[in-house]
């Protein structure tokens, strides 16, 4: 079977009526959780981002608590989990802004996530997630960049002090 390209459907959809719009949405939002979880943030969350990366944070902030830190194992997994979970809420929004909140928060947890021993696979998720928000900071306004610039620079201080406490 062979799949349409993105501006076949783009014209497709353009030539249907709303009320097979609406059938279309609803029908695609039966088929995968992440469709239903995309149509919500569109439909209820994309209006007000701060709360949406609120949510997203407090999401975080949860999972964290829960991870065991017995094993470094299990404790590595929960955390890609999470770090999953957090790239899909980025696509969703797809704002270079709500990435760099969201990655932000993400690698201050996981700054103050302890584990019973010190993590290689840890600490390389970490700079991993630091030299994506390093990226995204130069797409941004100027104002946004130093911002985003200082809290990056805040956590960087912090994580080198663990490293070395």
């Amino acid at each position: 079977m062979k799949i349409a390209t993105v501006r076949e459907i783009r014209q497709d959809l353009n030539m249907r009526s709303e009320k097979e719009l609406i059938e279309l949405c609803l029908r695609l939002s039966k088929f995968k959780k992440e469709n239903k979880e995309l149509l919500t943030y569109l439909l209820y969350e994309a209006e007000n981002e701060d709360a949406y990366i609120q949510k997203v944070q407090k999401y975080i902030e949860e999972e964290f608590s829960q991870i065991k830190t017995r094993s470094l194992f299990v404790a590595k997994k929960s955390v890609r989990k999470i770090l999953r979970q957090c790239k899909k809420y980025i696509r969703f929004s797809k704002k270079k802004a709500t990435e760099i909140e969201i990655l932000l928060f993400f690698c201050s947890q996981l700054l103050d996530f302890r584990p019973s021993k010190r993590s290689t696979p840890l600490q390389n998720i970490y700079h991993q997630q630091i030299k994506m928000i390093e990226k995204s900071i130069p797409k941004l306004h100027e104002d946004l960049q130093y911002d985003y610039g200082i809290e990056l620079e805040e956590l960087q201080q912090r994580a080198y002090h663990y490293m070395i406490g």
